[in-house]
């Protein structure tokens, strides 16, 4: 089929799409409860007629889509998720549900992937290969709902991925598509240090735990700056102290918690390490012990730089090269990333801010608001990019 039919069929939704993004606004629901959102992706995606429509987890679903000529299985992902934020965005159609928001575009995602679904439903007959479409529960959440979902065997026998990601600081009607490192991997910690208490009056007859979590978290900050190569990233933070319950008593146990940030491996496993080995000589050297709870979280998210090419090829013939963002790396984390470790993919980042409509404010802020164009880019991309990445060798 010609640009020109598809741009039209793509056109026909236009309005749906919309009205999808809002309805699930105003409906929104948290990680592992998004029982009326699948269900109305489900319904949605089941009355197109063609596709194979399945549940792989309670609150996702898939649909798979065969093309009349044999060819690769591409997968094309969407988050369903909101976050716990009483919303004051002052839009007209903000949250019906107390206390729950959609303040991370999961909304416009899910809108924009069944739009895309209900265009390349009706090019089937000229489909080589096939096309998944996973509405992902949970992305918000650790472990996350990518894990479940590739437990479930959605990407088997699939040969890339693509997804996307709307951005509230990056301009409507740009694109950014990174090559290689896109996110960052996200891990936690907890640091348990335990001296011994008594009476704030008597020190000399304790061992400060609250002392020397100070001085842990001082000798910590030398984990970047005297540890990692300068050409490296890593974000180290301590978040959290807990410690202590009067005025007058110095307490057994403190414990320092925080995140660490990178995008490479070797630099997360040496920051995992490098913690325990400072945290427990510092509180020995004081006679006390320190015990490093560390939790792997989110991987980094790495484009495959070929797919990446692809997209950005699209970008271009579709809206020409100034439509193309660039920027560094995000330090933040996804669990697209999972999906990554199975097949090559690549994320995608779609501008959605428009001063002159709303104010500019981040992801995850209770006030954040999207430009409504940024719908029609996303579900324009998605469509010619994956008619573009089955047409590749």
């Amino acid at each position: 089929m010609d640009t020109t039919s598809i741009n039209s069929l793509i056109d026909s939704v236009k309005d749906d799409v919309i009205a999808w993004r809002r309805h699930f606004h105003q409906y929104p629901e948290l990680s592992y409860q998004e029982t009326k959102t699948s269900q109305f992706v489900y319904d949605t995606l089941s009355a197109l007629g063609n596709l194979e429509v399945s549940r792989p987890t309670p609150t996702s679903v898939l649909a798979r889509l065969t093309g009349a000529k044999p060819g690769k299985t591409l997968a094309l992902r969407a988050d369903m998720d909101a976050l716990p934020i009483q919303e004051e965005s002052g839009c007209e159609f903000a949250s019906c549900n107390d206390g729950v928001m959609h303040a991370c575009g999961h909304d416009a995602h899910t809108a924009m992937l069944l739009g895309a679904a209900t265009v390349l439903s009706k090019l089937q007959h000229c489909l080589a290969g096939e096309l998944r479409f996973l509405f992902q529960h949970a992305e918000e959440m650790q472990p996350g709902g990518s894990r479940e979902m590739m437990a479930a065997g959605v990407l088997t026998g699939a040969d890339l991925i693509i997804g996307l990601h709307v951005m509230s600081h990056i301009p409507v009607g740009k694109v950014c598509m990174l090559s290689g490192p896109a996110m960052a991997s996200a891990d936690i910690f907890d640091i348990v240090i335990t001296g011994k208490g008594g009476h704030s009056s008597q020190p000399h007859l304790v061992i400060d735990p609250i002392a020397i979590a100070a001085q842990v978290m001082t000798n910590l900050q030398h984990l970047v700056s005297r540890n990692l190569d300068p050409m490296e990233q890593l974000v180290f933070s301590i978040t959290t102290i807990h410690g202590g319950s009067a005025y007058n008593i110095i307490p057994d146990t403190v414990t320092l918690q925080g995140s660490v940030r990178s995008f490479d491996r070797k630099v997360r496993s040496m920051a995992a390490e490098l913690i325990e080995r400072i945290s427990s000589g510092v509180a020995a050297a004081h006679g006390a012990t320190s015990q490093l709870d560390y939790k792997y979280g989110y991987d980094a998210v790495i484009n495959d730089p070929a797919i990446a090419k692809v997209v950005e090829e699209t970008v271009v013939q579709l809206w020409g090269r100034e439509a193309l963002h660039t920027m560094d790396p995000l330090m933040g984390s996804e669990d697209f990333s999972f999906y990554l470790s199975e097949v090559p993919g690549a994320f995608i980042f779609i501008g959605a801010a428009n001063p002159s409509k709303y104010e500019v404010y981040p992801l995850h802020n209770s006030h954040v608001a999207f430009d409504e164009d940024c719908l029609d880019t996303g579900v324009r991309l998605t469509v010619h990019g994956a008619l573009q990445l089955l047409s590749q060798e």
